[in-house]
């Protein structure tokens, strides 16, 4: 064992050393991938050793360096040096995180990490946390614990009865929001939510959720959202709490990444009223740099949370409702599961909140200056107000948009994605990743400079043209 350890340890240390400069998108087809990895099961058997070296040798050719902070593409955020071998330790310890008997480092872990997390995030103290794959079954979790409270309140116990007879509830999601929220609304058997309209940055209009509010009667969850997926524009959560209130809705706030602005003294304007949410999501795989998987579910109705997951068997050992421990079982869809919190618990450590905040004002303020360089450049039109870590441009039309970006990938200096943003192809960069600098962003904005040239050039457009 201590020798596969030792040898992998040495392949992962040479694998991330190389991040700086590896081209950040691999080289190779799914086809040469399938070929070199699968074939029949062999029968025999073979030593640890030589399977971890021919697995490093043939999958890392189709490894993506997303740990680098050349890449840009997805919100995916890297693996701090901490939380990395943190999260070596998780698999190392195997700890199943389901119930405290398990695992008492792993509960005790996520008790602390709850109270730091609820603290940053300027939370109630008494939220509820649940440590989850990432935002889709946050999103579960959050809006499972919002169904029960809010029939609940109606004299209707969905645990017991089901949804067959219940009274409806209404969900009410920005027209932005991401897609997520209505999967998770789907799997809930709550069907797609009602749509209210957002303005040009992807925000919910508050006007016409006053109006849907008052079009209906009988419980009704609002679904915000602290981070548009493209954009990185904030709801204006302050005045959508007011409206739920009044309407005595339940407010969750999908804050995947965007919530984490909440830590800035800088950006913190930005999710003023998110604390007056009844639930809350956010990705410690995104901004906070974790290793995936990571996702985090909070909650400020503690009983409801629970309600609606918590699940009881005669052999298992579990706290019997004294909190006198934790057991994870009791706040996430999973029963045995990762002990997620360490690696969020070493990512916080060794950042502790000076560095928190550091890295999400630097982010945001390399996407500005990306913004300024983009902007720059010959036939591009900026297309979001840069608020937080998200550029959204793109160039004169979609031919010489998606053009450019494939000039972009292709050379794989630098990795960022296409997306279509009111109906028309757009690019989206997003600096979510502890290493990105001025370097990095230096050089994504030349790549664009090159790209947009040998585009123009091939299309026997003048290359000097410019603004």
């Amino acid at each position: 064992m201590r020798e596969s350890l030792a040898l992998t340890a040495g392949i992962a240390a040479d694998f991330v050393e190389s991040l700086g400069d590896r081209p950040v998108f691999p080289d190779v087809t799914p086809e040469e991938l399938r070929e070199a990895l699968g074939g029949p099961l062999p029968d025999d058997p073979l030593e640890a050793r030589e399977v971890v070296t021919r697995l490093a040798s043939v999958a890392g050719r189709g490894v993506v360096a997303t740990g680098t902070g050349r890449y840009f593409g997805f919100v995916v955020g890297g693996a701090l040096p901490a939380a990395l071998a943190a999260d070596w330790l998780t698999s190392a310890w195997d700890q199943n995180a389901g119930i405290y008997v398990v695992g008492p480092s792993a509960s005790v872990v996520e008790e602390v990490t709850r109270e730091w997390l609820v603290d940053l995030l300027g939370l109630p103290q008494g939220a509820s946390a649940g440590f989850v794959t990432g935002t889709q079954m946050a999103h579960v979790t959050a809006l499972a614990a919002a169904r029960f409270h809010m029939l609940n309140a109606v004299g209707w116990d969905v645990g017991e009865a089901g949804l067959q007879g219940a009274p409806p509830i209404r969900v009410l999601a920005g027209a932005k929001r991401h897609v997520t929220v209505d999967r998770a609304l789907r799997l809930l058997g709550l069907g797609a939510p009602s749509v209210v309209a957002a303005d040009d940055q992807g925000r919910m209009k508050v006007d016409a959720l006053h109006r849907a509010l008052g079009e209906g009667v009988g419980p009704a969850i609002v679904c915000a959202q602290a981070g548009e997926i493209n954009t990185g524009a904030l709801d204006p959560l302050g005045e959508i709490a007011d409206a739920a209130e009044a309407a005595g809705a339940w407010l969750h706030v999908d804050g995947a990444f965007g919530l984490w602005a909440a830590v800035s003294p800088q950006l913190h304007h930005l999710v003023a009223g998110a604390e007056r949410a009844d639930s809350w999501t956010l990705d410690a795989h995104k901004w906070l740099n974790v290793p995936y998987d990571s996702g985090i579910v909070l909650c400020a109705h503690p009983e409801s949370h629970r309600a609606a997951m918590t699940v009881h068997a005669d052999y298992l050992i579990q706290d019997e409702g004294e909190q006198r421990v934790r057991d994870g079982v009791d706040w996430v869809p999973e029963f045995s599961r990762r002990a997620r919190a360490f690696p969020v618990y070493a990512a916080l450590r060794s950042l502790g909140r000076r560095g928190v905040v550091e890295l999400v004002e630097r982010c945001c303020v390399q996407a500005r200056r990306f913004a300024e360089r983009i902007s720059a450049q010959a036939a591009v039109e900026l297309l979001n107000d840069v608020v937080l870590n998200q550029v959204l441009f793109r160039y004169r039309d979609d031919v010489q948009t998606e053009a450019v970006l494939a000039a972009v990938q292709q050379v794989a200096r630098i990795w960022l994605s296409g997306t279509t943003w009111d109906g028309r192809k757009a690019i989206r960069l997003s600096v979510s990743n502890w290493q990105t600098g001025d370097n990095e962003i230096e050089l994504a904005a030349a790549e664009f400079v090159t790209a947009a040239e040998r585009t123009r050039e091939s299309a026997g457009q003048d290359p000097a043209i410019s603004k």
